[in-house]
């Protein structure tokens, strides 16, 4: 530990240094604040959805071309690992359109300053949590 820490830390000041990859990567030591991860998971949705877009609309055409290649597919549909990607997806879905409602508020100078912002984040993580529960009873048939 460096004398500048010491003495900081004599002083009772917090000690202000750079994190790097380690302290970020180790989950006990640096907590992530709840923006941060909203902003990280919009980043990984939306890239997950561009992804998944070209197989989601063969998908779809091949669904709509005639009564058996739709019989097929929810056949394929049934299926509890297609299940799962499906509930992937639309937690991708989810929550990158409840991240884009509170992008959508920034931009128009609402709920800006470090506490609201908390705040919404933790209320897009709610929703989008709760509403791909919801998703994922009606997909596998509990209601």
């Amino acid at each position: 530990m460096s004398e500048a820490v010491r003495e900081a830390q004599k002083k009772g000041r917090p000690v202000i240094r750079n994190v790097d990859f380690g302290d970020i990567t180790y989950r006990g030591y640096y907590k992530q604040p709840p923006s941060a991860l909203v902003s990280i998971l919009h980043r990984v949705s939306g890239a997950g959805l561009f992804l998944f877009m070209p197989f989601l609309l063969y998908l779809f055409q091949e669904s709509v071309r005639s009564e058996i290649s739709f019989a097929h597919f929810a056949g394929v549909v049934g299926h509890p690992l297609s299940k799962l990607i499906i509930l992937g997806l639309s937690w991708a879905y989810l929550h990158h359109f409840c991240a884009g409602i509170r992008h959508l508020f920034m931009d128009n100078h609402i709920a800006l300053d470090k506490d609201d912002s908390q705040k919404t984040a933790r209320w897009v993580l709610t929703i989008s949590l709760a509403l791909t529960v919801l998703v994922a009873l009606k997909l596998f048939g509990v209601f």
